[in-house]
């Protein structure tokens, strides 16, 4: 009998779990079929110009006039009124007082707009007439906009240079370290998106407290840093299929200290106190038990199984991974009600721990044992 295999195969989560158109061009006269005759002048209409309303607001306004339609604009969450006024203040009059401002919030409410590349041209210009703090975060976002425009060696090498200026604030090399290491992590270069991360959680640690007030990018290293592993956890095969159980038992404990390691990391960046990122990272423990135990129902069959046996092999496996499902469950609940709590309202997580919270309810109403 072979339903012994069924504990191999998941003994070791058993403890993880407890432990927690253009127009159209006249033919060429040459192609032309014989006896077709041939336009000698061709007439199109004029292009018609359009003028939308902001145009006509905009006209004849000057620098001062510019800036306070846009600050209003962008303080009202209308970017695209936004940006045209800025982008017209800097276009238009270049000596004003206002153009380094103009330029840099011209670029922000391009990026509202997911402008991407009329953004960067905003920053880059600010990054080359000006010095000091506002020419430093143009470059880091420079950056963003090279990543939003999947241009991650561009982006990698933006942050290289800004982490090589000397005297550069504690704050803003964890910052740099950590969206090097995302960008690392996305191009598949894990090894070195870990080492960034790690180097980013090691000057947070070394910081003053008074440096270290916001929580933000130390929590986005340290939900990466899981990320890190939770990819490593991912892509790390499970195959009963072979018959040879030592090496399934080596797979599983190797797969278990992934899911472990990525879930200790995903709970520091919950200790961290951003709520941003303690939402993402309470979604993604939820989502490692949650895919553990889709991993552990879709392995293959161990090999020769009959139909009865086969049967009861699954019946058993599904009893053996319930206490998998009440693990993501309860972190599914955990991150609902942390995002209700802070009013944390990021659709990409929540959507999917309400469609998997409600999933894995009615697959355990459904796998109960009788009388329960």
């Amino acid at each position: 009998m072979t339903l012994r295999r069924t504990a191999t195969l998941v003994a070791p989560f058993i403890l993880i779990a407890c432990a927690g158109a253009r127009a159209p061009r006249p033919a060429d006269a040459a192609a032309a079929p014989a006896g077709a005759s041939t336009p000698q002048h061709l007439a199109f209409p004029p292009e018609e110009v359009k003028v939308s309303p902001t145009d006509l607001e905009l006209e004849g306004k000057n620098d001062e006039e510019l800036f306070a339609i846009g600050t209003a604009a962008y303080g009202a969450g209308e970017y695209a009124r936004a940006a045209a006024a800025f982008a017209r203040l800097a276009d238009l009059f270049p000596t004003s007082r206002h153009e380094a401002a103009a330029l840099f919030d011209a670029g922000l409410a391009y990026q509202h707009l997911d402008e991407w590349r009329l953004a960067l041209e905003r920053f880059r210009t600010v990054e080359r007439k000006y010095e000091g703090p506002d020419a430093l975060e143009a470059s880091f976002k420079i950056a963003d906009c090279l990543y939003y425009l999947h241009e991650l060696d561009e982006a990698h090498a933006r942050l290289e240079a800004i982490l090589r200026r000397d005297g550069l604030d504690p704050a803003l090399r964890i910052r740099a370290l950590a969206q090097r290491g995302v960008l690392e992590l996305e191009g598949g270069k894990t090894e070195d998106a870990e080492k960034s991360f790690r180097l980013a959680l090691g000057a947070w640690q070394g910081a003053s407290d008074q440096e270290r007030l916001d929580p933000y990018y130390p929590s986005l290293a340290q939900y990466y840093l899981g990320e890190t592993y939770r990819t490593w956890f991912r892509a790390l095969p499970l195959d009963p299929s072979s018959g040879d159980e030592e090496r399934l038992r080596q797979d599983l404990e190797h797969k278990a200290e992934m899911l472990l390691s990525a879930q200790g990391h995903y709970l520091r960046a919950i200790r961290m106190g951003d709520d941003r990122w303690a939402v993402a990272a309470g979604f993604r423990i939820g989502e490692l038990y949650d895919e553990l135990r889709r991993q552990l129902l879709d392995a293959p069959l161990p090999p020769g199984l009959d139909e009865e046996h086969a049967a009861a092999y699954r019946s058993e496996l599904r009893r053996k991974v319930r206490v998998l499902a009440t693990k993501a469950i309860s972190a599914y609940d955990q991150t609902l009600a942390r995002a209700a709590r802070s009013g944390v309202d990021d659709l990409r997580f929540l959507s999917d721990a309400q469609e998997s919270l409600a999933r894995l309810k009615s697959a355990l109403a459904e796998d109960a044992p009788p009388g329960t």
